[in-house]
């Protein structure tokens, strides 16, 4: 009886000494996977406090760059509101001119004035030698045809592109009426003409006498088949959106 008691006690001190080891080794992981769980917090702290840093460096720099470009761009507007004024002023009847007028203003971003007659000229008038009205301007030196309306701002462009038909190898007498109207003093005047064969001649030439305080740049004869890009390669090589270099 005492053998069985014994070997009772002995197996139930056994399961009791067991279960304390495993609830030691539990508690122990459980110490252990705790302490690698703060372990990699602590090592995810920095590296995500360098990610933050990363993304606000990145977020400071694209401000910046945002501030330098509309800092470039203002100085780019403040450069362009500087630089040279242009007015392109043109007469035409059939629309030859116009149309060329319209190209160069387009091209520059420049302002645009039709020069319009008091008194319109008709088919009749512009007929060639038939002693019309164009004949007979043309052939009075001193004929000044009204202009209907004017620029109230002149003094405000320093380039003017002048542009007009030729009849009968000169300029209509109403360019010489707008020469006269206005003082260009100072101004850079580029004289621009259309023709279906007669060149600008000495059709430029003969106006600089009516604005001789002004700087002349040489004048240009275009045909009615002219093109927008053959208007933009003239203007291009006057190069009026950088400087006026025209001597007088």
């Amino acid at each position: 009886m005492r053998k069985i008691v014994s070997l009772l006690l002995s197996f139930m001190m056994f399961f009791a000494l067991a279960a304390c080891g495993q609830s030691a080794s539990s508690e122990k992981q459980g110490e252990i996977q705790s302490a690698v769980q703060k372990t990699e917090e602590q090592s995810e702290t920095p590296q995500n406090g360098a990610e933050a840093e990363q993304l606000e460096t990145g977020k400071q720099s694209d401000t910046e760059m945002e501030t330098e470009l509309s800092e470039s761009v203002s100085t780019e507007e403040q450069e362009a509101d500087v630089s040279t004024k242009i007015l392109v002023v043109y007469f035409s009847c059939t629309g030859t001119t116009k149309l060329l007028a319209e190209y160069a203003a387009e091209i520059l971003g420049a302002d645009l004035y039709e020069i319009v007659p008091e008194d319109p000229y008709t088919e009749a008038d512009l007929a060639y030698y038939t002693n019309g009205r164009a004949d007979q301007e043309q052939n009075d030196p001193n004929v000044r045809p009204a202009i209907s309306g004017g620029v109230e701002n002149m003094d405000e462009y320093d380039t003017i592109i002048l542009g007009y038909p030729i009849w009968h190898g000169q300029a209509p007498r109403i360019i010489s009426t707008f020469l006269e109207s206005y003082d260009f003093s100072g101004k850079t005047i580029v004289p621009f003409c259309t023709s279906h064969s007669s060149g600008i001649g000495s059709s430029a030439d003969n106006l600089h006498d009516l604005s001789d305080e002004a700087k002349w740049g040489d004048g240009r004869r275009f045909g009615a088949e002219t093109s927008r890009r053959t208007i933009e390669e003239w203007i291009g090589e006057l190069e009026l959106t950088k400087a006026n270099v025209f001597d007088n």
